[in-house]
């Protein structure tokens, strides 16, 4: 029977709570403020390179936790970080902005990340887990304070640079990678900074965010992360001993001609989505030369 006032007249019942729903809630609030897409690129670069370099299925698999790991507490820390500036901006697409991921769930999910991030990087070696508890170091490092400053572009070199070195440095000899490789996915890093801070550029200046890509304006980041996604493929293609693939050849041309276009193209393109997504094709084109060259002999020093 329906519940009905006092005076006859049937009465809805209040709706039942769907069981689940609020862990749901807070599991898809936590996903979105993890920044998911990047962590994921990251994630999955992480496990090419292992496969490439030549890790057994174990190790690679804790290398690739690890790197997941470093990755969620980097992106939950700066969501956390950021959420009074995205909440005064309006961004629909921050939980903790909208309501939907509550701070201390935010907050104790990035701790639980970088806890976990420690043994399961340590477990790579202990050369190698030191190498990456510094990438994740200098992406916290750029949450906590260089974000806004004219070296907002250093963490992601670091970070970027050494992340073969920590797949490198989990084989049996403990082999540094080649310079070459290192100097490429450092190109790679910092080209990937200034295209990543695109979308939000305006946001960011109204913040108050002054990191170098907000100093050199919009047209200033395009030009900046083409030419070092460029300079990066012409690294990877001519690194190598030996001479140069075809492969390596045609990807570094399809790189140039989307340089040309990122940063010759009609001013009207500027503030358009052309640019960045010139550059993400090249920053792909850039990421498959990096996995083919993470398979060449490292030709680095080998630890006893």
């Amino acid at each position: 029977m329906r519940p009905t006032t006092d005076k006859g007249t049937p009465r809805l019942a209040a709706p039942a709570a769907v069981p689940g729903s609020e862990q749901r809630r807070t599991v898809v609030g936590l996903l979105k403020a993890s920044h998911p897409v990047p962590a994921a690129a990251v994630t999955v670069l992480a496990a090419l390179l292992a496969v490439a370099s030549g890790l057994g299925a174990a190790s690679a698999a804790e290398a690739v936790a690890a790197v997941a790991a470093g990755q969620l507490s980097i992106g939950w820390c700066n969501d956390l970080l950021d959420r009074r500036r995205d909440r005064a901006a309006g961004r629909r697409d921050k939980p903790l902005a909208t309501g939907a991921a509550r701070p201390g769930a935010v907050e104790a999910a990035a701790v639980v990340a970088l806890l976990l991030c420690v043994p399961l990087s340590l477990g790579c070696g202990l050369l190698a887990g030191v190498v990456h508890l510094v990438c994740v170091a200098s992406g916290w490092t750029y949450n906590l304070w260089l974000k806004r400053t004219v070296l907002s572009w250093l963490p992601y070199a670091v970070a970027f640079g050494l992340l073969p070195a920590f797949l490198t440095l989990a084989l049996p000899g403990r082999p540094w990678p080649p310079l070459w490789l290192t100097a490429a996915a450092a190109l790679l890093g910092t080209s990937a900074h200034f295209a990543n801070v695109l979308p939000d550029l305006d946001d960011d200046l109204a913040g108050g965010v002054r990191g170098l890509p907000q100093r050199v304006g919009r047209r200033g980041s395009v030009a900046s992360a083409a030419v070092l996604a460029l300079a990066a493929s012409v690294v990877l293609t001519a690194g190598p001993a030996g001479p140069v693939s075809p492969a390596g050849m045609g990807l570094t041309g399809v790189t140039s001609a989307l340089c040309l276009v990122a940063v010759a193209g009609p001013s009207a393109w500027v503030r358009g989505r052309v640019p960045f997504v010139a550059i993400m094709v090249m920053a792909g084109l850039d990421a498959t030369l990096l996995v083919l060259a993470g398979g060449a002999p490292t030709g680095g020093q080998v630890w006893p």
